[in-house]
């Protein structure tokens, strides 16, 4: 079984030298081939947007790829559910650290530049993840898979309100849908390769060729630059960043308590199977990226202010449905409730990152973007140590409280 896992591991730098080798020639056939869009009858902003939206579908397509292949890790490497939770905190630290420096790279390095070195370095990381059989080796890949992923998310979040902005309407609840369809992607397409028989180390390979293939062809319309102008310096987050950065922190909480509780919330609270409590979480996902596909047209109806207020409060509605309707089918609905209601908080929060004053641009991103995550490394625990002490329920109802400060504080952190 070694034996096969070392001739595996062996395969992997060669299969991922190889596809690189291959990256300009399938550029060229991307640009000339008939069948595909045609750079020259496109305006500058046009492509611009165009990779913008690929580079959100590769963040979350690249992410999700993770999530199939974690219970194969832990079998192979013989761990417990402890030495797990221990080895995923890998993946938070990496992002966590990476994450406040991505905005300087960015700005003196470009946004082009920064995508494309991390997109490679996760389709290096991802392999490894794949076969690799010792804790130690786990970890450190994991690392730097979190590094990859954490640094990619802050950049093209950079790239999209530089582009939003040059666009001159609102662009990022588009832009954010495309990572919530590219982790469904994702996720559907490794456990669909994993369920008709390839192995864990194909199916990574598989979802490299994607990755590869989609910056060979997008890449060269990413920014050059990383800042709208002046050099992103690694700056405390003050005043409204600040405030926003909390903000996202509640938002990221909320989302998390779904991923994390729903399917627990269905099955101690509501009664629910075990193989039905995934429901849960299908529903708030579809929710959420319905909400964010269309969310663009929304906020220019109705404009950041409004979509702030009414999404905090229908996701906080959503929480108290599911938890003072003591039936399964009105948790699905409050669940779906939460979903279209934090669909567009995160987008309009960046996008007012983007045009505040009070920090460069690149440096506001990195600092909500790492006070916003920490809410999805730290905020299941909390709800874990609040279930724990009292009831989920009366987490849940936490949360929706969180989310009515999220409502009272829009008119402040939107103008």
């Amino acid at each position: 079984m070694h034996r096969a896992v070392r001739q595996e591991r062996d395969a992997i730098i060669m299969s991922v030298l190889t596809m690189m080798e291959t990256i300009d020639a399938i550029s060229m056939i991307a640009s000339i081939n008939k069948f595909t869009y045609r750079p020259s009858s496109m305006t500058p902003v046009r492509l611009q947007q165009i990779s913008t939206r690929v580079a959100f579908f590769i963040a979350g397509f690249a992410l999700a790829a993770w999530a199939p292949l974690v219970p194969f890790a832990k079998d192979r490497a013989g761990l417990d559910e402890a030495a797990l939770g221990l080895l995923l905190l890998c993946f938070g630290a990496g992002s966590i650290v990476s994450m406040p420096l991505a905005g300087t790279l960015a700005s003196r390095l470009g946004c082009r530049a920064m995508i494309a070195a991390t997109t490679i370095l996760i389709s290096i990381t991802l392999p490894f993840l794949a076969c690799v059989d010792s804790f130690s080796a786990l970890a450190a890949a994991l690392l730097l898979f979190g590094a990859a992923v954490g640094t990619v998310d802050v950049v093209v979040n950079i790239q999209a309100v530089i582009v939003e902005r040059a666009s001159s309407r609102s662009m990022m609840s588009g832009f954010h849908g495309l990572f919530s369809v590219g982790g469904i992607v994702g996720a559907l397409s490794v456990s669909s390769l994993l369920f008709l028989g390839a192995s864990p180390l194909i199916a990574t390979l598989a979802v490299v060729g994607v990755i590869l293939a989609l910056l060979a062809g997008f890449g060269k319309h990413l920014l050059p630059y990383g800042s709208h102008g002046g050099e992103a310096r690694l700056i405390l987050p003050r005043g409204p960043v600040l405030t926003l950065g909390l903000l996202c922190f509640i938002t990221f909480l909320a989302e998390g308590a779904m991923l994390d509780w729903s399917a627990v919330f269905l099955t101690s609270r509501r009664g629910v199977t075990p193989g039905q409590a995934g429901f849960g979480y299908a529903v708030f996902a579809i929710a959420m990226t319905l909400g964010r596909l269309n969310g663009d047209r929304c906020v220019q109806a109705l404009g950041g202010k409004r979509i702030l207020l009414f999404g905090s409060l229908c996701a906080a509605a959503g929480l108290a449905v599911a938890v003072l309707v003591p039936i399964p089918a009105a948790a699905l609905v409050g669940f779906v409730l939460v979903g279209v209601g934090c669909s567009n908080l995160v987008p309009v929060l960046y996008s007012a990152a983007g045009s505040q004053s009070a920090m460069p641009a690149g440096a506001a991103i990195s600092a909500i973007t790492t006070i916003g995550y920490s809410g999805i490394l730290v905020g299941p625990a909390l709800i874990g140590f609040v279930a724990q002490a009292a009831t989920l329920s009366i987490a849940f109802m936490g949360v929706a409280t969180l989310l009515l400060l999220v409502a009272r504080s829009s008119h402040v952190a939107v103008r």
